[in-house]
């Protein structure tokens, strides 16, 4: 499947300078909304970005696209319903985007079939599902495909509500619904989603239905849905069925076949009931010529009215280029418009496109459900879909901070209001349920970065702090997760008892030691950096426990010539020697030494204390080399499947823990190796093409480290701090801080991208970084000049390292 371009249209015009009027340009014509749909192999989703593809606001709640079948369990990527390679069994209302784990949503869907006899079991999608023919057309708030059975199927969506426009072909024309339709898991998955119950109810009118489906992962959810049709069907049917899915640890009637259909005739509702059947309504038009069918629908978490009145609200027209013409303007006022960069016959347009793509992907999660909480009414904002911050705290949440401080803001208030309805907040949350702590608290990261960036408006960052030291002294229950059986999956650190009696994760009491020992570091000094302005007394306790990451710093561990790493250890203090070695962590997964990297991966991954480490690596010139290594192609031994596809370095920046690892070189002055690693790794990695990104794109992480890259910046988590890169682009215009505008200037780009030297504000630069309110508080000019050599021009201070301790 590919993107078929379109023209730019002219939507406007804007005042510029003086009396000089400029066409304002449709800058979402630059979004390829396909860049990490396919993986290294073409046609296949696996070790791609595993995107959502379809309609959505951004920010928005509903994501309206197609859901797809598995072509191959074993290599599946269901998460963001679309792949290249499986047949349409729906088109559904809800989606996530660039995840990994179990798949999640999928819900509330239609199906456009031209028959429903036999074989046709509307309970079996096995029996109806369609191949896709021709080329997928995706564009931002628009896509659209052909199905085999000659239906073609158009779809665009508000942030509540969806308009579908299925164009049947001569003959039968059915709509179905399936309450019960979601996105499965893969077969004997332990975490997978399933369907426990709903209701529809069609209207007297034969065009309009209402009800609600419920589901669960990891705990029930509910969504109330209001569909209707523009034209009246002819005939409506209900219809029920035996509810045969496989759901662990749940009593349903889940050993036999599919069942066949109960058509409820006489009736205009149907229930689950006590067992949980499966039912939907089917709406039919006669045989006739060929002719559209124009669908809408809203969803809502509280309500059916409520979900009704999204349609009312949002989508107010039946005619679905209304909604496309809305959606391009939000997605331009919102986000394109606020980045500017030249647009003329010199620009680098793949350059362009990247930047907007990247823009998009990252607008797309978490999701905005303010207004939409089923489980509390404190009147604060309401966030979901935080998938995760494991994920998005390393450097998206920094983005946000200085291009979208309203929505941000409104998302540290969240995280905090379910901490206190809670108890905890998320690292990962969806469907209204707190789950999959990767690693650390990593919410405890992104309010440090934003406090210590200045972020106040309406944060009580008295109850901030108090959400963060619960992360830091109570230990989450256990909650028995057949993923890791040792400790909370759900929230909060469940090693924390290792952590607070040993000052480090221990081997045989849990999992993942080495990188949660890693992360409860970086977590702990980010208590640190907040309880310095809110609880001064604490802020020394947690500095000195940040420094828990040097008790397992072996300097004894030889790997490839270079002496020292992180390694595992006993509770008794003793290190584990028998064969142990950093280039492998044994899957990399929950049960292994580290999570989606090895160890020596993670031995570069002390943002808050770069000195120290530096120190132990043998200096600037060991740490230098050894740094090097780490982008020594064919050096990778460790098979880490999907989030390792096609990369054979030890560096993959097709994982979050290596985000910062290019940019280490500023720490010993040598910034243009920084820039020479970083710039390597985006034109290898990220393309505007299909595989356009190294692995899942992870809720928008893997672009907004592009962003970053191509602004010529890089943050430090929990610090004000960005490192100098190299910008792509003579000249860009940022908004920040609401109104501000961050001007990017690159004279001689066009001879090379080695840095020459750099002014901020006027004023000639010699550190190799700068401080948050140096340009991103009130804006600012970072004028770089660039040119083909590399040349030594930093001269100042090296980055700071605020949480260096020298453990005793």
């Amino acid at each position: 499947m590919r993107l078929t371009p379109r023209l730019a249209p002219i939507i406007g015009v804007t005042l510029l300078t003086g009396t000089t009027l400029a066409a304002k340009v449709d800058l979402s014509q630059y979004v390829n909304p396909l860049i990490g749909s396919e993986g290294p192999v073409p046609g296949s989703g696996f070790g791609g970005g595993d995107i959502f593809v379809g309609g959505a606001r951004p920010f928005g709640v509903a994501k309206v696209g197609i859901d797809s079948t598995a072509a191959n369990w074993s290599t599946a990527v269901l998460n963001g319903g679309w792949t290249p390679d499986g047949n349409v069994t729906g088109i559904s209302m809800m989606h996530e985007s660039g995840t990994g784990g179990s798949p999640k949503y999928g819900l509330i869907s239609q199906m456009p079939l031209t028959s429903v006899d036999s074989p046709v079991n509307i309970l079996d999608n096995t029996t109806y599902s369609q191949p896709r023919i021709g080329d997928d057309i995706a564009r931002v708030g628009y896509y659209k495909t052909q199905l085999k059975s000659g239906v073609t199927v158009e779809l665009s969506a508000s942030r509540h509500a969806g308009i579908m426009e299925y164009s049947f072909p001569e003959g039968e024309k059915h709509v179905l619904i399936d309450v019960s339709h979601y996105l499965p898991g893969s077969p004997g998955d332990a975490n997978g989603q399933f369907y426990t119950g709903g209701e529809i109810q069609i209207e007297n009118d034969g065009k309009t239905y209402s009800g609600y489906g419920t589901h669960i992962q990891g705990a029930p959810f509910t969504v109330y849905f209001w569909g209707e049709f523009a034209e009246k069907s002819d005939s409506t049917r209900t219809f029920s069925g035996v509810n045969t899915d496989h759901m662990p640890r749940y009593h349903n009637l889940a050993d036999g076949g599919v069942s066949e259909p109960v058509y409820g005739n006489s009736t205009r509702k149907v229930v689950s009931g006590p067992m949980n059947n499966r039912i939907g309504a089917l709406f039919s038009w006669k045989n006739g010529p060929a002719s559209s069918v124009i669908s809408r629908v809203g969803i809502s978490s509280i309500s059916t009215d409520k979900a009704r009145s999204y349609i009312q609200k949002e989508i107010s027209s039946w005619k679905l280029n209304d909604t496309v013409t809305d959606s391009v303007n939000e997605w331009n006022d919102d986000v394109f418009q606020k980045v500017q960069v030249p647009l003329d016959d010199s620009a680098n347009m793949t350059h362009v496109r990247l930047l907007y793509s990247s823009l998009y992907f990252m607008h797309l999660m978490p999701s905005d459900r303010t207004g939409e909480n089923p489980l509390w009414d404190s009147g604060e904002p309401f966030w979901d879909d935080f998938y995760t911050m494991w994920d998005i705290f390393r450097c998206t949440v920094s983005f946000y901070h200085i291009f979208q401080p309203e929505y941000y803001e409104s998302m540290i208030r969240s995280l905090i209001d379910i901490w206190k309805h809670d108890g905890y907040m998320p690292d990962g949350r969806s469907g209204n349920w707190n789950g999959l702590v990767q690693g650390g608290s990593d919410a405890d990261n992104v309010l440090a970065d934003a406090y210590v960036k200045g972020l106040r408006g309406a944060i009580n960052w008295t109850e901030g702090y108090l959400a963060m030291k619960k992360d830091a002294e109570v230990t989450p229950y256990n909650t028995f997760d057949p993923t890791d059986l040792t400790a909370s999956t759900k929230e909060g650190r469940g090693a924390l008892d290792d952590w607070k009696e040993l000052g480090y994760v221990s081997q045989d009491h849990n999992t993942r030691c080495i990188s949660r020992t890693v992360e409860y570091s970086l977590n702990d000094f980010a208590v640190s950096q907040v309880a310095a302005g809110e609880m001064p007394e604490d802020r020394e306790k947690y500095l000195n426990r940040s420094a828990g990451w040097q008790n397992i710093w072996d300097a004894s561990v030889k790997s490839l010539n270079f002496t020292g790493f992180l390694a595992p250890k006993f509770s008794n203090g003793k290190f584990n020697s028998s064969g142990y070695d950093p280039l492998y962590c044994y899957d990399c997964e929950w049960s292994s030494y580290t999570y989606e990297g090895i160890p020596w991966e993670y031995s570069f991954v002390i943002p808050h204390d770069c000195e120290t480490l530096i120190e132990l690596m043998g200096g600037p010139e060991t740490f230098e080399s050894r740094l090097d290594l780490m982008f020594q192609p064919n050096t990778s031994v460790q098979n880490l499947g999907a989030n390792g596809a096609g990369i054979t370095t030890l560096i993959n920046i097709g994982n979050e823990p290596d985000f910062a690892t290019p940019y280490l070189y500023n720490y010993i002055n040598k910034q243009a190796k920084s820039v020479e690693r970083s710039r390597s790794l985006a034109n290898q990695y990220f393309k505007d093409a299909a595989y356009g990104v190294p692995g899942n794109s992870d809720a928008g992480a893997m672009n907004s480290w592009l962003l970053w890259q191509m602004l010529g910046i890089y943050p430090i988590v929990t610090q004000p701090v960005y490192l100098i890169s190299s910008p792509w682009f003579p000249d860009l215009n940022m908004t920040v801080s609401g109104n501000k505008t961050l001007r990017i200037s690159a004279a001689g780009l066009d001879t090379g991208y080695h840095v020459q030297s750099v002014k901020i504000n006027g004023r000639q630069w010699t550190k190799n970084w700068f401080g948050h309110d140096d340009v991103m508080t009130n804006g600012g000019h970072i004028e770089f000049e660039l040119g083909q050599d590399a040349k030594p021009w930093e001269s100042g201070e090296v980055p700071p390292s605020p949480g260096h301790v020298q453990l005793k």
